[in-house]
């Protein structure tokens, strides 16, 4: 039915005789017309007189407040001048983390006379895990520090020796490789053309100029370390532990050196370790982009061709998916029981490349049901080869150099790069008629996690830590419960790893690192069976005094060579939570820190460090270095993908912090290391995700928001969320603002005790309640470490118990209430503000201890909020789950009158009475609604309600009769209810009518018969309650 035919009558109908109200209304409608009419009449004969165009008001934007008193670093801030008018990041996190920092607050030794000193609330501590020097603060370690800061935070209000030991690690790998390249870009020279010393030096150099931008960043983030015992894995003391541990372990056995297959990264030159391996899977052919390689490299083929027997034209067909690896081969081999090659084993084949003769060995090994049944052996460069080549005692070829060129022993394909030879072999292959076929191939590629280029088995001598008992251990410890792995989904995963270990290799061929304090040992006669002999020792004196003792030759006749390798980086960070505190020597600190309480950190690293630290503490000291681990998800974008710099979602802390334009994005990428060809498609995924750029959201709200959704194996960062709680700030700001204005000057009060005073109205036990409530789940929340139980406890008592509820019902008691409730309803709003500020603290360092300041508090002995003591449990037994429920009901009848009102288009002058009729048993929830009724703009009448009332049923007990004469146009109504019942028929029919087909229970998905199901039931009830809200509007 359109406008017209609403209002006419449909067409065709008779003309209905008009009522003398109609005819009146109709006859003001034409004079106003005609005076209309008469007006443009005489402005269109009247000359143009051009007017001064009014100036266009531009709509105000209020500047960020900044705070702009001089305070010197470490000066407390000052807030003596009054409040700015809103929320600002800027002005409230300025000159707060100085003066923490020099006031000492982060220190253990606050507050007690020294770290050794019995606490009988006991002690928390925790190590960093130490970011990389090379690096800048991403929004992994902001979600690192943000729940760590937390914890630790929660701790120290609670009152324990609380200490966060701060670090950075040297980053072996990471380092030398930006050093290297700085080296190159501005001298054109490698570091072996610098030397090792001159090298390490200028490393040196670089960390002292860039290294201490980490620990700023940290600062910035509010992160409470202390910083008097900040360590870099580096530093002399460090190095002194790493020495001492290697020289334990290889005393002891656990550490050895062998010459076997490692992982060799050809583009870092170094071996490196299973964990550091990410294994790629194909299905078929894939083109990959190896560095050191202008065009991509194809994988994921199996190529066959065939030896030739040597003294017949019998062929032996073979496969692999790495054909260069056939320079390297020594032998074929084939199943002892195999009919088909039975007679060549013994025999030789001839290699069609390098005039080498190929024997045909019998290994149960091989599968001969799978390929051709015949394996070609490269026992030095594939680890199934290695183990058939000791059993047959092959030779051992290397074929390649340690960059990934063809060694001398390759033929005409010496000094060419690994997978350029790839075509050139088969054309030779071809050439000779041995080539078969090429065909797709599902495999798994090795790339270094690092470098991301194809790791190549190689055969080095390098250092091994044997680690089958230790990760026994380890296993012990968890499954005894003495270490708690949290959640405990990783446990399973911790015992799979465990079960499965093989022998650490910790030895990298670097420069820039804890070199190996291992000397080899020159005898004046050499063993017979060319065994080398390895001391380890602090100093070469040492070495040579053990060296002497151990094989009984006089120091004299001893010549050492100290090892140039240097140790994995995870060597050193697996000591880290003892090196850090003074180990060996048995220091204070050690005593008083080792072993610590907990060790956070992303489950990524759960094997690289997580693990390492467990061995090493279990070994070395005897003790697991803490009692529970918890892991934290991964940050991802907001579409749940891995953050990365070529799809642009890559973002800085910082620039969330701060906020930063769309064009500052875009030219951030312009200036990163971005390949060009995935700029333009990096700045495409940042148009989608970030259109207007990304708003300021201030430290506080970012923590919150990463702790808020610190949940599961992967957290999606919305940046829309953070700014959601850089609006709950505002929130807190205002409420807080306005809290104090009812609050006399130079009055102070104290927080309620835990038996509340006399004098209470319902309300403000109500407020307690809930207050009570956020105090239990909050410490809960901490204590099982669930933070968005934690921060939506904290979000809902401020925003719905606090602002929506209680400040609204304080209005009208600071108005009209008499002195005895006023000074009731003021103590309540104070313990809910000082208390509602400690339980968000840990999480919103910075605003809270704003607020905290400005409270008129009566007990000044605290000077910041970062040491008060935290609410407990104990101090607010305030909990009523029955008056909670009541309010809750009163409420219910809040909302249910605000909806009425808005879907009669009441504005807040238009007040509204309320009839209440309630059963007797519930006449509690009548005076609770009295107490909040000017939440509904409503006015509670005792009288009995008259006819033509909106009646809003709130339960069977409670029904609402909300008196709306008056205050609308019943019959202007009843119209706009007939439109909406006419829609909402269309869809009752629409719903029937698919509801009703013959193959529905059979063609529709179940979720959508259910949802279909759902909304016809919603539908069939809207209409009842248009077909009641028309009935009441026909009695008016």
């Amino acid at each position: 039915m359109t406008d017209n035919e609403n209002q006419n009558g449909p067409t065709g109908d008779q003309p209905q005789e008009k009522t003398a109200k109609q005819l009146e209304k109709e006859a003001k409608k034409a004079a106003k017309l005609e005076k209309l009419k008469a007006k443009l009449d005489k402005k269109s004969t009247a000359p143009a007189v051009q007017k001064d165009k009014p100036e266009k008001k531009v709509k105000e934007t209020k500047e960020s407040a900044v705070y702009t008193v001089d305070t010197a670093p470490g000066d407390k801030k000052d807030i003596s001048g009054s409040m700015p008018d809103a929320y600002s990041p800027l002005y409230v996190e300025a000159a707060w983390y100085a003066w923490w920092e020099k006031q000492g607050f982060f220190k253990p030794e606050y507050g007690r006379k020294s770290v050794l000193e019995p606490n009988p609330k006991g002690k928390f501590v925790m190590v960093i895990p130490p970011p990389n020097v090379t690096g800048t603060l991403h929004l992994g370690h902001a979600l690192t520090n943000a729940v760590e800061d937390a914890i630790t935070r929660w701790h120290r209000m609670n009152g324990r020796t609380t200490l966060w030991n701060p670090g950075c690690d040297h980053a072996g790998i990471a380092t030398q490789v930006v050093v290297e390249k700085k080296l190159w870009r501005e001298e054109k020279k490698t570091r072996h053309e610098l030397g090792r010393e001159e090298f390490i030096k200028r490393v040196w150099e670089w960390k002292n100029e860039k290294g201490g931008r980490i620990y700023e960043q940290l600062r910035s983030l509010g992160s409470s370390l202390d910083w008097s015992r900040v360590r870099f894995t580096m530093d002399p003391s460090m190095c002194r532990a790493v020495n001492e541990a290697f020289i334990r372990l290889h005393d002891a056995g656990d550490i050895y050196r062998a010459n076997r297959l490692v992982n060799w990264s050809c583009a870092l030159k170094s071996a490196i370790s299973d964990i550091e391996v990410d294994k790629v899977e194909l299905t078929g052919r894939t083109l990959l982009a190896i560095p050191g390689y202008d065009s991509k490299v194809e994988f994921g083929v199996l190529v066959l061709f065939a030896y030739r027997a040597e003294d017949s034209d019998e062929e032996v067909v073979v496969a692999t998916t790495r054909v260069e690896t056939m320079l390297g081969d020594v032998a074929v081999a084939v199943h002892p029981q195999d009919a088909r090659y039975k007679h060549l084993i013994g025999r030789n084949l001839s290699h069609p490349i390098i005039k080498r003769k190929l024997p045909v060995v019998a290994d149960e090994y091989v599968d001969m049901n799978f390929g051709t049944g015949a394996v070609k052996i490269t026992p030095a460069h594939d680890p199934n080869d290695y183990e058939i080549g000791k059993r047959h005692n092959l030779p051992f070829i290397t074929i390649f150099d340690d960059e990934g060129r063809m060694l001398d022993n390759c033929g005409p394909f010496s000094g060419k790069k690994r997978f350029d030879v790839r075509r050139e072999i088969i054309k030779v292959l071809e050439h000779a008629n041995l080539y078969k076929e090429t065909k797709d191939h599902a495999m798994v590629v090795p790339l270094c996690s690092r470098s991301k280029d194809v790791v190549e088995p190689m055969l080095k001598p390098q250092w091994y830590i044997r680690c089958d008992n230790m990760a026994a251990e380890a296993i012990k410890a968890v499954k005894t419960g003495e270490l708690k792995v949290i959640p405990d989904v990783h446990e399973k995963i911790w015992y799979h790893w465990m079960e499965n270990i093989r022998d650490w290799c910790i030895s990298r061929q670097l420069w820039w690192g804890h070199r190996i304090p291992a000397y080899r040992v020159t005898l004046p006669t050499a063993s017979e069976d060319g065994e080398e002999y390895w001391v380890s020792a602090h100093s070469e004196q040492e070495a040579l005094s053990k060296a002497a003792s151990k094989f009984q030759v006089a120091a004299a006749n001893i010549k050492l060579t100290r090892d140039d390798d240097v140790l994995d980086t995870w060597f050193s960070s697996g000591l880290f939570p003892f090196s850090v505190f003074g180990w060996p020597d048995q220091t204070d600190d050690l005593q008083a820190f080792y072993p610590g309480t907990l060790l956070e950190t992303g489950h990524d690293i759960l094997f690289f460090w997580v693990a390492r630290m467990v061995f090493f503490g279990q070994r070395l000291l005897g003790k697991l270095p803490f009692k529970e681990v918890y892991l934290h998800p991964m940050v991802r974008d907001a579409h749940g993908r891995k953050m990365s710099k070529s799809l642009g979602n890559v973002i800085d802390p910082v620039d969330v912090v701060r906020g930063i334009t769309l064009e500052q994005l875009h030219a951030q990428l312009v200036d990163s290391n971005l390949d060009p060809k995935e700029i333009e498609k990096a700045k495409q995924g940042q148009k989608q995700d970030y259109p207007n750029g990304i708003p300021e959201c201030g430290t506080d709200a970012l923590r919150f928001a990463l702790c808020a959704m610190t949940q599961g194996r992967d957290l999606n960062l919305d940046i829309q969320r953070v700014q959601g709680y850089r609006f709950f700030c505002n929130k807190l700001w205002n409420a807080d603002k306005f809290a104090l204005m009812y609050f006399p000057a130079d009055t102070t009060y104290k927080s309620h005790p835990p038996t509340l005073p006399p004098g209470l109205s319902s309300m403000d036990r109500w407020m307690l309640s809930r207050l009570a409530l956020a105090v239990q789940k909050v410490n809960s929340g901490f204590e099982t470490y669930d933070f968005p139980s934690a921060t939506t406890h904290c979000y809902n008592l401020w925003l719905y118990d606090l602002c929506d509820v209680y400040l609204e019902y304080l209005k009208p008691v600071f108005a009209q209430g008499t002195e005895e409730q006023k000074a009731a309803a003021r103590n309540t709003l104070y313990t809910t503000l000082e208390y509602g500020l400690k339980l968000l603290s840990p999480f919103m360092p910075f605003v809270t201890e704003e607020l905290y300041q400005r409270l008129p508090r009566a007990d000044k002995s605290c000077p910041s909020i970062c040491v008060a003591e935290y609410p407990t449990k104990s101090d607010t037994p305030w909990r009523s789950e029955q008056l909670e429920a009541n309010v809750d009901t009163a409420l219910k009848i809040v909302h249910l009158i605000r909806s009425t009102r808005s879907e009669y288009n009441l504005t807040n002058k238009q007040k509204t009475t309320a009839h209440l009729l309630i059963s007797d048993d519930l006449q509690e929830v009548r005076e609770l609604f009295k107490k909040v009724q000017s939440l509904a703009n409503s006015e509670l009448s005792d009288d009995p309600p008259p006819t033509g009332c909106s009646i809003l049923t709130v339960s069977d007990k409670i029904e609402v009769h909300l008196v709306l004469k008056g205050l609308i146009d019943p019959a202007k109504e009843i119209t706009k209810l007939e439109k909406k019942k006419d829609t909402l028929t269309q869809t009752i029919n629409k719903l029937q009518q698919a509801i009703g087909a013959d193959d529905y229970i059979t063609k529709v998905p179940p979720e959508v018969q259910k949802a279909n199901s759902e909304k016809l039931t919603q539908s069939q009830g809207e209409m009842e309650r248009l077909q009641a809200a028309i009935e009441t509007l026909k009695l008016m």
